[in-house]
């Protein structure tokens, strides 16, 4: 059995990898999926903590968390696809003036 250290150099090395694609990528779905990533981080280091701590309240945690992920995933991709339609660009220094 994997000890809690490995679960959380895991969760390390994920979230280092969403903030390697969200300061490094420049696309808005490509930045959306790497906040993603390190969201999925976070829950890891949730779940691995309370199955070593033998409670269910990281699970709990993670239950909640996933459904607010599900809605701003969809929220965050219906503005991406409204600004795509307005500005035909992904690129996110064109949105910094929304004013047209």
């Amino acid at each position: 059995m994997a000890a809690l250290n490995h679960y959380l150099i895991l969760s390390g090395v994920l979230f280092t990898m969403g903030v390697a694609g969200v300061l490094l990528r420049r696309n808005v779905i490509t930045m959306l999926l790497s906040i993603e990533v390190m969201l999925n981080a976070v829950n890891l280091s949730f779940i691995a903590f309370g199955h070593f701590l033998g409670s269910a309240d990281g699970q709990i945690i993670v239950f909640f968390v996933v459904t607010v992920a599900a809605a701003e995933a969809a929220v965050g991709l219906a503005l991406v696809i409204a600004l795509f339609r307005h500005l035909e660009t992904l690129n996110p220094d064109a949105f910094r003036q929304l004013r047209g």
